[in-house]
């Protein structure tokens, strides 16, 4: 199934992408695509429906995260071999975690809005991971039990809070308002055949800038979910952005590149559906 939640920001409707890849509306079924909506009574509860007689959702309305009330937006650092590689970095042994606050959720086509004074912007596709059980240390041999969906995740970051006034954590960079499009619809994981080998792109003005797939992750997603209930415990709704490939503009050489107002990207994953992002400039003093 691939869930969606359409409408104007802060005022989304929960709905369902059909066979002919048409809106419909799960309003009478469920409340909102949220942490109750992805747990499994709650997909049960969608998957009974009859898809084919829910109202279709006339014209193009806007699409939100497609993941609401997340309680909690985990993201993972330096987790692509190659990624680590582009950075001179060191492959890590354990999973670098940080948090994205979850006031920078948008949906998949909203603006991204540089904070006043940013000047290092950067682009990030990266694969999320939906909870749908509570878990808490629970076995890497299980941990995939305890997912309910996958989407595209866009992990900007901006790298001078991040690297230069971080005081050693990455927290300041990555929280934003604007800076974690989400969507554009949540793909439950018995859609995916093999989530460590999927495709992922980003472009900035047409220009491809990353080019990676899954297969090269460090800790793979049922690792990483294992892994994360030893520290907290993940609730149904929270969301885990699992890492980069490379190809993001503090790894380009000679001179790296970051985002400005008037950029676009567009963001990719196999199976998971495409986001694009206009870069405007904030209008806080």
């Amino acid at each position: 199934m691939k869930l969606v939640r359409y409408g104007p920001k802060g005022r989304e409707k929960p709905g369902i992408i059909d066979g002919d890849g048409k809106l419909r509306s799960l309003a009478k079924i469920v409340n909102d695509i949220d942490g109750e909506a992805v747990s499994p009574a709650g997909l049960a509860k969608i998957k009974k429906a009859n898809v084919a007689k829910l109202p279709k959702v006339p014209g193009k309305p806007r699409i939100g995260a497609c993941v609401g009330k997340v309680g909690k937006f985990v993201a993972i650092g330096l987790n692509f071999s190659d990624h680590a590689k582009e950075t001179g970095s060191p492959i890590p042994k354990e999973p670098i975690v940080f948090n994205k606050w979850t006031t920078c959720i948008v949906g998949p086509n909203d603006n991204v809005v540089l904070p006043p004074g940013s000047v290092k912007s950067d682009w990030e596709v990266e694969l999320g991971v939906v909870i749908g059980r509570k878990a808490s240390f629970v076995s890497e041999k299980d941990a995939l039990k305890y997912v309910a969906g996958y989407c595209t995740i866009n992990d900007v970051s901006e790298r001078e809070y991040q690297l230069e006034r971080g005081g050693g954590q990455w927290d300041k960079g990555k929280g934003c308002d604007t800076y974690g499009p989400i969507g554009p619809w949540m793909v439950t994981k018995d859609e995916i055949k093999d989530v460590q080998n999927l495709g992922m792109k980003l472009s900035v003005n047409g220009v491809v800038k990353q080019n990676g797939s899954t297969a090269t992750m460090i800790f793979g997603v049922a690792h990483l979910v294992s892994y994360l209930s030893r520290f907290m415990t993940l609730e149904p709704g929270d969301v885990i952005t699992t890492g980069t490939p490379p190809g993001v503009g503090l790894g380009m050489k000679p001179t790296p590149q970051f985002l400005k107002a008037g950029d676009v990207m567009e963001v990719w994953i196999d199976g998971l559906g495409s986001q694009k992002q206009k870069v405007v400039a904030s209008k806080k003093a």
